[in-house]
């Protein structure tokens, strides 16, 4: 395998197993911890399959083409050689069998044509994109065209504008131009308008391409997209793959009166609108004489020449998002559409999780699965992240303020809508009323002053649900495509903005009259919100400004189409009508999954920590149908000496007290005393860093408080600084600064009492994931019990029942119970695997609690921390391990 350097020989490995899987068209769950390579490893394995695939292909193809060619020159000899009178006669007596074999030949033949025409197309691009990587002169020519046509289009608006001056006003004009975008166009429900690119019909054939076999490669954030992106350039394969980098509209939009917009839902919306608006906009020309024009926004960005331009300069050149927006900027063209027509071409995308997948988004996107590769990087949450995806919660608030603002359009441009119109916007708010009544409420009065008489939470199957609403008549999949296709939402938020807020002027006449209502009730939404003491006011008014309460409830309708068995309806009623809430959860992710592995040629799901890995197999790729013989496991150990890392299992304190952090025991004076005792122990020998993780907030609060009244952390304080964690996810950043400063200085200084930092962190919270405490920012991880999801939940009690009812036992445990240790213990794998971050890193990890020792927990640890786990029943053999670590591994840096 080509390498930037010599590789580990773990690397190698993984290597070997992924080329393996891709070939055999397997599903893969592969592991590589954090510090080993993993991304290089999975660019260098995947990219030589795929160089190698692409090889083999083109040799069948010119096998076939050879044998095509020898073929008609035989033909043509037997042809020649044949007496034009024999030919006649035997043509005559064989028709019978030539019509069978041409029959029979005819899927050859077109297959011949098929790669005949690819060759050709093959060329053409490799032609064009060679030629922009080598002549640099057709960069500047296509800029400085760009800049000549918005220059004649400004001298031509100002033309118009001089010659309009004084033609008076349209005695029609009875709304402003602004306003005219506010109604919503005629809607025809059974039409099917394929409008695959956006793009005029002529302009189609130049951006569409043929798909050919690529890589999908997606992870969770953006940040590590670019880190993926930065590793490609490095490799050997940099220069000379086909790479395109997609993201979000909110990531990639360059025209800055879209981004202003904020929110993402409007920001799609209005992009969406200004694309209508283009292929609108030739119509409106033709008809110009025979109706009154509208004022429609075309983006000056979305330019079909600079677009294509866009697309090959992003081919020709291994781009990141950052790097790809500056170009959007540079060129003035759309990075958001020009990425995705590189698409077809691309050898390697790279996408975040829910672009990929999101059928809706990966549909919209362009992104075709069939016979491709998928890698799934930072895969440990992939369940939830479908789960997340495919769930949406709605809050009575959101539900009250939609009616009325969808009311008030309504009144406000009843002559002006078509009666399709009129009809699933009667339908939409009649959906709206009922939800509010299933919790308890009137649509028309204010959600929080409406008291909820019977509080509490209660789940119900979608059947059910829609049958206690009264909408089971109604046609959610029709209501959801009016939603899409018409863009009411959109339409709503420029309504809003326009006559919803109380410093907008309004004209005192017949119709502004109704709309001074829709003021009062979004102010009397705010105030009453505002009663809670929790959001101020403006944050609650940045709420309602940033998006629509639709664009919420139109993702609520979306969820409710899924299969009745797949999902739960949660009822939350709380305190107040505003308050409650109704959420739909999936409770089967394979649903949603089954299609990408269906599709796919291949699936790899990989990750740093994939322990336990059961999880995927059984509520992932077996409920998704996924064949047993096609999954492929692999894990690697670690690339650090085993003298590295010292994992212990401490299963009693410096005064014997068993540890044993259940939700009955752990808040014991006794149990947070003794964990204060281990710790001021630690911090005595242990240089630099110790992160210290605790099952919530909440309990970290109760035992730092607990700490402070009996003076023990004042004894913490003399050898080690204390940093909490933040709630706040801005605080983080701060907080990791102001702890890596600390332990900088201390190890400068030398000999002082203070030997570094303690940072009191949460499992599950902002630093258990993405954050990486290297070297001395993590010399010691302490995890302080067992972090087992709250079984009191109704979600996760839901779940837990659809296991049991729908998943065989293992190993005589009941799969409910088999879930709530799994989660536990990703979630501990996620928070110990902090530590280790790099071949000479070195740490040790204490688990403090006796359950850890259990065969069934402990066989859930990822392999390489488990080979190399201790087990102490007493505290004073821990003690003297850790000393033990401190001597040799200062001797070993």
């Amino acid at each position: 395998f080509p390498f930037p350097y010599t590789p580990y020989l773990i690397q190698e490995r993984f290597m070997a197993a992924l080329y393996g899987a891709l070939e055999a068209g397997g599903v893969g769950i592969f592991e590589s911890p954090t510090g080993t390579g993993k991304s290089l490893s999975l660019i260098c394995g995947a990219l030589s399959w795929l160089r190698d695939f692409e090889e083999k292909k083109q040799q069948e193809e010119a096998r076939i083409l050879a044998l095509e060619e020898g073929k008609r020159e035989d033909l043509k000899k037997h042809t020649t050689s044949a007496g034009p009178g024999h030919a006649e006669s035997e043509g005559a007596a064989e028709e019978p069998d030539w019509v069978t074999a041409f029959v029979q030949k005819k899927e050859e033949r077109d297959m011949v044509v098929r790669l005949k025409e690819e060759q050709i197309r093959r060329k053409k691009r490799e032609d064009r994109l060679e030629k922009i990587r080598n002549n640099v002169q057709l960069k500047y020519a296509a800029k400085r065209k760009r800049s000549e046509e918005d220059e004649a289009k400004r001298l031509l608006q100002l033309s118009k504008e001089v010659l309009s001056e004084g033609a008076g006003v349209d005695d029609l004009e009875q709304l402003d131009h602004n306003e005219e975008e506010l109604i919503l166009a005629e809607y025809e429900s059974d039409e099917e308008k394929k409008v695959v690119s956006g793009l005029e019909e002529d302009d189609d054939d130049d951006l569409e391409e043929e798909h050919v076999t690529k890589i999908y490669y997606c992870s969770r954030t953006h940040s590590q997209l670019s880190q993926f992106v930065h590793e490609v350039q490095k490799s050997p394969f940099g220069k000379d793959t086909r790479l395109v980098s997609l993201g979000s509209r909110q990531n990639l939009c360059v025209n800055e009166e879209v981004r202003r917009l904020g929110a993402l839902q409007l920001i799609n919306d209005r992009c969406t609108e200004m694309q209508k608006n283009k292929h609108e906009k030739k119509s409106d020309e033709g008809n110009e004489g025979k109706k009154r024009r509208v004022s429609r926004t075309i983006c000056p960005f979305y330019s079909y020449e600079q677009m294509q331009f866009l697309r090959d300069e992003v081919l020709v050149e291994v781009k990141d998002i950052e790097q790809l927006v500056t170009l959007g900027r540079e060129t003035k063209a759309c990075p958001y559409y020009g990425s995705r027509y590189a698409i077809p071409a691309a050898q390697l995308v790279v996408l975040p999780y829910q672009m990929l997948l999101h059928e809706p988004t990966r549909n919209a996107a362009g992104i075709k699965l069939k016979d491709q590769v998928v890698i799934i990087d930072e895969a440990h949450n992939l369940i939830d992240t479908i789960t997340c995806i495919h769930s949406a919660e709605v809050s009575g608030s959101q539900l009250c303020c939609a009616h009325s603002q969808l009311l008030q359009y309504m009144e406000r441009y009843r002559k002006r809508l078509k009666a399709k119109n009129l009809m699933y916007i009667k339908q939409i708010l009649y959906l709206l009323e009922r939800f509010v009544a299933v919790l308890g409420g009137n649509v028309n009065q204010n959600p929080s002053c409406q008291a909820v008489s019977q509080p509490g939470t209660v789940l119900k199957s979608i059947n059910d649900f829609l049958f206690q609403s009264q909408i089971d008549n109604i046609n959610l999949f029709k209501v959801q495509r009016y939603c899409e296709k018409s863009l009411i939402s959109r339409k709503l938020f420029g309504f809003v903005e326009r006559y919803g807020s109380p410093a907008t002027a309004v004209k005192t006449n017949k119709e502004n009259q109704k709309l001074a209502g829709l003021q009062n009730f979004l102010l009397t939404l705010q105030q009453g919100s505002d009663k809670g003491g929790d959001p101020p006011v403006e944050t609650e008014n940045d709420q309602l400004r940033t998006a629509s309460p639709l664009m919420h409830i139109e993702g609520f309708l979306s969820a409710l189409t899924n299969a009745n068995q797949d999902g739960r309806v949660i009822l939350n009623r709380q305190g107040t009508v505003g308050h409650s809430s109704l959420k739909f959860l999936l409770l089967n992710p394979a649903v949603h999954f089954a299609k990408v592995v269906e599709e796919c040629r291949a699936v790899i799901i990989a990750g740093g920590t994939m322990q336990p890995v059961a999880d995927f197999r059984e509520q992932l790729l077996s409920c998704a149908g996924v064949d047993p013989a096609r999954v492929v496991e692999f894990s690697c150990g670690h690339v650090i000496p085993p003298e590295n890392i010292l994992p212990i299992i401490l299963c009693s304190g410096p005064s014997n007290q068993q540890l044993e952090f259940t939700y009955q025991t752990r808040d014991l004076p006794q149990m947070m005393d003794e964990t204060g005792r281990i710790l001021c122990n630690l911090c005595n020998v242990v240089p630099g860093g110790v992160v210290c993780f605790f099952p919530s907030y909440e309990y970290e609060k109760q035992v730092y408080a607990h700490w402070e009244k009996t003076g023990l952390l004042t004894r913490l304080a003399t050898k080690k600084k204390i940093f909490q964690e933040p709630k706040k996810a801005n605080q983080v950043e701060q907080v990791l600064v102001e702890y890596a400063k600390c332990i900088k200085r201390c190890s400068q200084a030398g000999g002082g009492q203070m030997t570094g930092a303690l940072l009191l962190s949460v499992v599950g919270g902002k630093m258990s994931e993405g954050i990486n405490f290297s070297d001395d920012l993590g010399r010691c991880v302490i995890m302080v019990g067992m972090p087992y999801p709250n079984i009191k939940s109704p979600e996760l009690q839901e779940k837990m029942a659809w296991l049991d009812k729908t998943m065989p036992r293992a190993a005589g445990q009941a799969p409910s119970r088999v879930l709530t240790e799994n989660l536990c213990m990703k979630a501990v794998n996620q928070s110990i695997g902090r530590a280790i971050r790099h071949q000479k890193d070195f740490a040790s990890i204490l688990l403090l609690d006796h359950r850890y020792a259990r065969p069934a927990i402990f066989n859930k640890l990822p392999q390489w921390i488990r080979e190399r786990t201790q087990v102490k029943p007493a505290f004073g053999s821990a003690f003297a391990e850790l000393r033990k670590v401190r001597t040799s591994m200062f001797c070993y840096q």
